[in-house]
């Protein structure tokens, strides 16, 4: 699907603009093209985007999608690779995506290419033919507001993973389960995937920052630079989540350790007590002692009293001396 939209001063919005309108369109220079590809087929998005004098270098990083997150000045026109995080509706709790978005920026239009629907574009794009502040103020701030709700975007997944934690953590000191460290090894792969994607995006949104870029007005790199700040906090607090569920794994760990010493702890107790009582009674169910005639006095009832209560005394007695070396 490609979507088209055209701003210019004093007139209304334009939307689906068949191709060929193109080149027309952006000799305008006060006016904006905005062209959006979703999920459109390479022998359809070449030759559109070559209508628009792109390098072929460009084009074909385009059509690969498998890049990380760069910014590369061709003069007339940058190109970025940006990449996104998302949530998806599915069966597990933490089902992500990462999708890669596109970019091309000239003096007076904005193309955006992307394999996947993705919400903050299609939020930038109904909120540019409601709000004309989207649109009036040129490309590069058009790209500001797009890349802005992107990184805003991220908020939900991080507020979703605190929570996360803190459930876990609560529940590795009440009822620790083989699913509770399911649950951190999947928060941790997402943290991990989530860095991998911030790190090199913050160097690019530096770059805009910072850089001269023929496309890019002095006066709006501020307004980068606010997005690269919010992704330096973003990276920051994406590092605090990391640790947070690298010590509630180690607090796992230790709980778990904990308990199955404390189990080992029972047992060995229970064993200890009763092996005396094992000897004592293999001792005295030998079968010679009632056997031969000289013998018979072992079966007498004092002698089973006794029998007995020296198989009780036992356990007790070394309970106490267990006790006194505080082995228990």
């Amino acid at each position: 699907m490609i979507r088209t939209l055209f701003f210019s001063p004093k007139k209304p919005i334009r939307t689906e603009i068949a191709p060929s309108e193109f080149p027309g369109l952006l000799r305008d220079k006060k006016g904006l093209l905005w062209v959006d590809f979703i999920s459109e087929s390479p022998e359809t998005t070449q030759p559109i985007l070559q209508s628009f004098g792109f390098h072929p270098l460009a084009i074909d990083d385009v059509l690969q999608e498998t890049h990380a997150p760069k910014i590369d000045d061709w003069g007339e026109y940058i190109y970025l690779v940006l990449n996104y995080m998302h949530l998806v509706e599915k069966s597990g709790p933490w089902d992500t995506e990462i999708d890669e978005l596109d970019i091309f920026l000239g003096h007076n239009y904005v193309i955006t290419h992307h394999d996947n629907p993705i919400s903050s574009i299609d939020e930038a794009w109904t909120a540019s033919q409601r709000d004309a502040r989207y649109t009036q103020d040129g490309a590069d701030h058009l790209l500001y507001k797009i890349i802005d709700i992107m990184v805003m975007n991220y908020m939900p997944i991080i507020e979703k993973i605190d929570e996360e934690i803190d459930i876990i953590e609560d529940q590795v000191f009440s009822r620790p389960s083989p699913k509770t460290l399911s649950r951190l090894f999947t928060l941790k792969r997402v943290l991990l995937a989530m860095r991998r994607i911030l790190l090199p995006q913050r160097e690019v949104l530096n770059k805009m920052a910072r850089d001269d870029y023929h496309v890019i007005d002095r006066k709006d790199r501020i307004f980068f630079r606010d997005i690269y700040d919010h992704l330096v906090r973003l990276h920051d607090v994406n590092e605090s989540l990391r640790d947070l569920v690298s010590g509630a794994l180690d607090t796992y760990l230790s709980v778990i350790n904990n308990r199955m010493n404390e189990v080992m702890k029972t047992l060995t107790i229970i064993t200890t007590l009763f092996m005396p009582l094992t000897f004592v009674t293999g001792f005295f169910g030998m079968n010679f002692f009632a056997a031969n005639p000289p013998y018979e006095s072992w079966t007498l009832p004092i002698i089973f009293y006794s029998t007995v209560s020296l198989m009780l005394l036992t356990p007790i007695i070394m309970y106490f001396w267990m006790r006194r070396r505080t082995w228990l």
